[in-house]
């Protein structure tokens, strides 16, 4: 249990010392310094300096009167004792400094420092790490990105052209009235024996559509100037939309288009 105030106010006369009053006063109520410190917000060793009375530790002469005014009431003893006491023990010459240091209101007050323990730590590896994280999710985005975006404007690729096509692609045009050299007969005819060379000659660009008797389109829409050889099963379908421009040789011989025209256009079947 705590002494009564007269109590203690007398051992405070009978001592003349304010700080062994504090402490004594403490002790009786069975109070740490830590806990005191934490409930007056008063630095521990503030509180270790005024019942020591080592005036050095503390801040300049009215804070730490106040401290010593707040503690005594904390602990039940007479504020106004205590800062009688206090005066009357504060060295003359600290006073004196404390009065001529213009730097002494900039310094911290005893009451607003906390200890640096409870102060948020931040781990400089963790914010290394979450940087990384970010750049790794960046740069996989835009792989994907990249990705999925050359795959959808990829070329589709040709696997399979029709028969037109093949005979467009295989017949060779040449500017002369002769067949090149290369071997450029085409062949669509599935028995040798009995196909028909037809050789189309066209001194423009014509529209001519050609079949054989198997159904193979041998030429197919506009043809430019040049010398054609196409080898199928006869009979031969034949459409020629400018005669004028065109000539025909079956098996090497000529054919007559003129009897087959009608309006510089002519349709009809040829067999040798």
């Amino acid at each position: 249990m705590a002494m009564t105030e007269p109590s203690l106010n007398t051992q405070l006369n009978a001592q003349n010392s304010f700080g062994a009053m504090l402490q004594q006063a403490r002790n009786t109520q069975q109070i740490s310094l830590e806990t005191a410190a934490a409930e007056l917000f008063i630095l521990k060793r503030h509180l270790q300096a005024l019942e020591n009375e080592n005036f050095a530790e503390l801040p300049q002469v009215a804070f730490a009167r106040g401290f010593a005014i707040n503690y005594a009431k904390y602990l039940r003893l007479d504020p106004n004792t205590v800062a009688s006491a206090f005066d009357a023990a504060y060295p003359n010459e600290l006073k004196d400094r404390s009065a001529n240091n213009t730097e002494s209101l900039l310094q911290p007050m005893g009451t607003l420092q906390r200890d640096t323990s409870s102060r948020i730590r931040i781990n400089p590896l963790l914010i290394i790490g979450v940087i990384v994280l970010i750049v790794l999710a960046f740069f996989l985005f835009r792989m994907v990105s990249n990705a999925s975006r050359d795959s959808e404007t990829a070329a589709p690729v040709i696997d399979d052209i029709t028969a037109t096509e093949q005979a467009q692609g295989a017949a060779v045009v040449t500017d002369d009235d002769s067949i090149g050299a290369s071997g450029s007969a085409l062949n669509l005819g599935d028995d040798s024996q009995s196909n028909a060379t037809l050789e189309v000659k066209l001194t423009d660009a014509v529209d001519v559509n050609i079949a054989d008797a198997s159904g193979n389109s041998l030429m197919n829409g506009e043809q430019t100037r040049g010398n054609y050889t196409l080898i199928g099963v006869p009979p031969f379908s034949i459409q020629i939309d400018d005669v004028d421009n065109a000539s025909l040789v079956l098996d090497q011989q000529e054919v007559a288009l003129e009897q087959y025209t009608t309006g510089n256009r002519a349709i009809f079947e040829l067999a040798p």
